[in-house]
């Protein structure tokens, strides 16, 4: 039942979030009203879950399990359990579970994170989790976006057969699932052009008049740093989270930035002067002494008092506000070249980064460094200068050759 703004009541809207919250604490425990399919299709699966490798009562906790696979990369638990709980709550309303998904079932899931439909039920804005407003989408899922979500999926269901939870991987069926699956096939388009980042980066260098008070210098400074580290760095958010102060290290006159990142790796990666000078500035802001020691523990970005760390979910948001003020200040700019600005997301800027290093002449094998990619065809999505100079070139063929004389003689 539903009131007149098609929202479930609130002791529904609970019920729905918590294989959320079970998810979110690792601790599963049973939906507060089982209905009778679910009663049943529990008995059902009593007998085949003995043989189960792990400790797990119902599909929630069994995804937990997996999800425990992943806690030393926190950034990649977040993506999986983000995907994982979207087809719960699918399947919920489907009064379905996972072993009931089949070869159909994975067409119409497909579809579903296309266009998530009723809109008002699956998506809105970024809320706390234990928001009964909040919603599992923010926006429909783009083509690669959905192929991301059926990569990590798939992962999922094959750890689940293994572990002896599901009898089948209902992906292995999939006819076209290499085309559907294999992400590293398509070049990288996330990015900003640099043509627009460079009138974004003169945007971000302009500091609030002294009328504004320190704490709107100290924000600043801080957008301005968070910018530059991340385009001349290329991390991810989470490693932009956790970094310190000490994880920037120089050895024989040269500086490196230090860092544990995807799949809990070590990597040093060289640090360019621009970075060293903006590292400076941002020291100095702090009223600390421009070169980090090796044995400094305080946190890379700060919060507004100075010395506590920023979280993964602020900085996203922070970097989501600095894209769509950047938008909006751009507004000399022709609407097509400032849209990317709209919709980017922190993301963005690691592909910004990592494009633009390609096309200023950095070899594969050094990008793919950078990046901290296992394979150099990962890395390669992002050099379109072998694009543009095949378009180039292209261009001269032509109907009519320009050299040709009227008389039809060369």
């Amino acid at each position: 039942m539903q009131d007149e703004r098609g929202q479930k009541p609130k002791e529904q809207q609970e019920g729905r979030l918590e294989a959320i919250i079970a998810l979110e604490t690792g601790i599963a425990s049973a939906p507060p009203e089982a209905t009778p399919r679910e009663v049943g299709s529990e008995i059902e699966g009593q007998r085949a879950r003995r043989s189960a490798h792990i400790s797990a009562r119902t599909d929630v906790d069994a995804i937990a399990l997996w999800l425990r696979e992943f806690e030393s990369s926190p950034q990649t638990w977040r993506a999986y359990r983000k995907e994982a709980e979207r087809l719960l709550l699918w399947l919920q309303r489907r009064g379905e579970g996972l072993g009931d998904i089949r070869r159909d079932t994975l067409d119409a899931y497909e579809r579903f994170l296309a266009d998530p439909q009723p809109a008002s039920r699956w998506v809105g804005p970024s809320r706390p989790r234990a928001d009964l407003n909040w919603r599992p989408f923010r926006q429909p899922l783009s083509a690669a976006s959905r192929r991301q979500s059926l990569v990590i999926l798939q992962g999922m269901f094959a750890w689940l057969v293994e572990a002896g939870w599901l009898e089948h991987n209902p992906f292995r069926l999939m006819r076209d699932k290499r085309r559907r699956m294999d992400n590293r096939s398509e070049r990288i388009e996330r990015y900003l052009e640099r043509a627009l980042w460079q009138r974004f980066w003169a945007w971000l260098q302009t500091p609030p008049s002294p009328q504004a008070g320190d704490g709107a210098y100290y924000r600043w400074a801080r957008r301005r740093f968070l910018f530059g580290f991340a385009y001349l760095l290329a991390p991810r958010l989470g490693e932009v989270a956790q970094a310190r102060m000490g994880d920037f290290i120089q050895r024989e006159g040269r500086w490196w930035w230090r860092v544990v990142g995807k799949g809990d790796k070590l990597a040093e990666v060289p640090v360019p002067p621009d970075m060293m000078t903006l590292l400076a500035e941002w020291r100095m802001t702090l009223g600390v002494s421009p070169q980090p020691e090796p044995d400094d523990t305080t946190p890379l970005l700060r919060a507004l008092d100075g010395r506590r760390g920023v979280g993964d979910n602020q900085l996203y948001r922070l970097i989501r506000e600095t894209f769509r003020a950047g938008y909006q200040a751009l507004d000399d700019l022709p609407e097509p070249t400032r849209a990317p600005l709209q919709k980017a997301t922190p993301h963005w800027l690691r592909h910004t980064a990592l494009t633009h290093q390609a096309q200023a002449g950095v070899e594969l094998r050094y990008l793919a460094h950078t990046a901290r990619h296992a394979r150099l065809d990962t890395t390669a999505r992002y050099l379109h200068a072998e694009a543009e100079e095949w378009h180039r070139q292209l261009a001269h063929h032509r109907l009519t050759d320009a050299d040709t004389h009227d008389d039809g003689t060369l």
